[in-house]
């Protein structure tokens, strides 16, 4: 079966040098091709029940007693000194902020990583809408990001919701489990 694409019609100015383009030229419309779309569906939207995932599930081990998640605590530019610069542990810290979807995913990694290296490691998050200038110190250009700093020098990097293997192995690093 052949098809014919969709044509525009052309207004081309007669009077005007193939170097100089009219008004009349500029605003009429010109003829392309435009290619056509064949066999673009667009797949079924399934719901899924809450079978212990989702919000159900939480509320549920909740109920029961079990944690759900960790809370990290925040540093600020004001407590940085205190709690990054001169702790005697390694710290790792998230740059946040509370519009980002990718932070909201790996905050339940990190607060499952802060309570695993627990004597071991402080882990601090530091909300990057209100703290710019630690952010821009850095060079903060994406968030989520973690850094890891030993001895108040920062020693690694991770850029993004990145699985918690790839946390762990940059932590061990530094910490020994």
């Amino acid at each position: 079966m052949a098809s014919s694409p969709l044509a525009v019609p052309v207004a081309k100015a007669a009077s005007t040098p193939p170097f100089a383009v009219s008004v009349a030229a500029a605003v009429a419309p010109q003829r392309r091709l435009l290619p056509q779309c064949r066999g673009v569906r667009a797949a079924p939207l399934r719901l899924r029940s809450g079978r212990g995932r989702g919000r159900g599930a939480s509320v549920v081990r909740a109920a029961q007693g079990q944690e759900t998640s960790f809370q990290v605590p925040d540093v600020t530019k004001s407590t940085w000194q205190s709690l990054v610069v001169e702790s005697e542990l390694p710290v790792l810290v998230e740059f946040w902020a509370s519009w980002c979807g990718p932070c909201k995913m790996i905050d339940p990694v990190i607060g499952k990583l802060s309570k695993e290296y627990e004597g071991k490691l402080n882990c601090y998050k530091l909300n990057t809408d209100e703290n710019p200038d630690i952010t821009t110190q850095f060079g903060i250009r994406s968030i989520p990001t973690m850094m890891i700093f030993k001895n108040g020098e920062k020693k690694d990097t991770v850029i993004g919701a990145v699985p918690e293997s790839t946390l762990v192995s940059s932590i061990d690093k530094y910490v020994g489990r």
